[in-house]
């Protein structure tokens, strides 16, 4: 069973949580605190950012938003995107954020990517460490594959650790997940915090319509995005959403919530206008018929053994 995450004052934190990369970057500090009150008022007390979302400034303003309710909320930070794992790295980023937040002690602090050169042990003595210290009070790993997550499983658990969450990236077109990731944690008792549930903005429906964003200002997006069969789920997602009169980004946010493992969507935007969709997906009463005809739109990615005559 997934292991519950609450708040330092015992509240069960929300299903859905917000991420501000986008804070002191493409939004200003005004358009922040727009969507942090936003998302407040939906209910979400889930919150995640990291050491290089826009050079600190995104630390910087949650760490201004969380100061009065923090006990409340929960929040989360990564740390070795680059550097790797290494302890030293690890303790000395983590120091400069939890100077930005300004908090003694973080809810969740993610390795923001596997690094294979590391020292897993080493790794995972340190997060053990700043654990017993009450520095951090989960752990959890971003953008690792299935036997990366379980590797690290078996080393943390000869420091007496557990790896509480995984933040990979997971959406109606982009569902490899579903293969190893997923079945992992739902075995493994991990929570899953996906990221990117509007594949960077592709499931809005808005490209379509001649709309930009960051699949024009990113060539990394433009490629990951840039599938040939993916319009046609763009359009058919687009075509449900005008029969329920719907936003398109609210069906593609519920359907990440609706997956069987209860999944934790981390739904994100510019400004508060661009993030209402994604927050009526909360409320959203997705039916399994809807959920299946989202699901036909794209690709069932292919099982992890080829012996698919055993497959039930």
């Amino acid at each position: 069973m997934t292991r519950s995450l609450c708040t330092r004052s015992g509240h069960v934190v929300s299903q859905f949580a917000f991420g501000t990369m986008q804070f002191g970057g493409r939004a200003d500090a005004a358009q922040s605190h727009a969507m942090f009150d936003a998302a407040r008022a939906a209910g979400i007390t889930h919150f995640d950012t990291a050491y290089l979302y826009t050079d600190g400034a995104s630390e910087t303003l949650l760490g201004e938003m969380i100061a009065k309710d923090a006990e409340d909320l929960f929040f989360a930070t990564k740390v070795a995107y680059a550097g790797g794992m290494g302890a030293d790295n690890i303790r000395t980023q983590f120091d400069v954020c939890r100077q930005r937040l300004k908090q003694d002690t973080v809810d969740l602090l993610y390795l923001h990517r596997f690094d294979p050169s590391s020292d897993l042990a080493e790794a995972m003595a340190c997060l053990a460490e700043l654990k017993q210290a009450g520095q951090i009070r989960h752990v959890g790993l971003s953008n690792a594959a299935a036997w990366q997550v379980m590797k690290t499983v078996a080393v943390a658990q000869t420091f007496d650790l557990t790896i509480d969450v995984l933040q990979p990236m997971y959406n109606l077109v982009k569902r490899q997940a579903e293969v190893e990731i997923l079945p992992m944690c739902a075995d493994q008792g991990i929570t899953v915090a996906p990221y990117s549930p509007l594949g960077g903005g592709l499931l809005t429906g808005k490209y379509a319509q001649g709309g930009s964003g960051r699949l024009d200002e990113d060539a990394g997006y433009a490629t990951r995005y840039g599938l040939d069969w993916m319009p046609g789920a763009v359009a058919g997602l687009v075509q449900i959403a005008q029969e329920l009169d719907v936003n398109p980004a609210t069906l593609a946010v519920a359907w990440v919530a609706a997956h069987p493992n209860a999944l934790c969507p981390i739904i994100s935007a510019r400004s508060a206008e661009q993030l209402r969709p994604s927050l009526d997906s909360i409320d959203y009463p997705l039916s399994s018929e809807i959920y299946a005809r989202l699901s036909a739109l794209a690709p069932t990615p292919q099982p992890a053994t080829d012996r698919t005559e055993e497959l039930s």
